[in-house]
C-alpha cells in the first residue's frame, strides 16, 4: 500500500510531500489500520485552517482526503508525522 502525505501552508507557505510504500515493512499492517482510520475523518475537499497552520493532502491508493491545523484527528496527527518523518 502506498501512503502519500502532502503539507501546504505555515509561516513560510514550504510545501513538503512524502509517500512510504508499505509492502514488505514487517509493520505493515499497523501503517495499514493507521491509514484507514485517518481517511476515515478526512474531507473529500480542502479544509480551512487557520492563517499560517498547515493543511494536509492524505492518498491511500486511489482515495484522497484533506485535514487541516488545527482539527486533526489523533490517528491523521500520528501517520502524518510518521509520513513525513520516515518517507522519501
Amino acid at each position: 500500500m502506498r501512503i502519500q502525505v502532502s503539507r501546504t501552508g505555515g509561516f513560510a507557505g514550504i510545501a513538503r510531500h512524502r509517500e512510504v510504500d508499505t509492502s514488505g515493512l514487517p509493520d505493515a499492517p499497523e501503517w495499514e489500520a493507521l491509514a484507514a482510520s485517518a481517511l476515515g475523518t478526512g474531507r473529500s475537499r480542502p479544509a480551512t485552517g487557520v492563517p499560517d497552520g498547515f493543511s494536509y493532502r492524505i492518498t491511500v491508493g486511489d482515495r484522497t482526503v484533506h485535514c487541516a491545523d488545527p482539527e486533526l484527528t489523533e490517528a491523521q496527527r500520528t501517520l502524518i508525522s510518521r509520513v513525513l518523518k520516515e518517507g522519501a
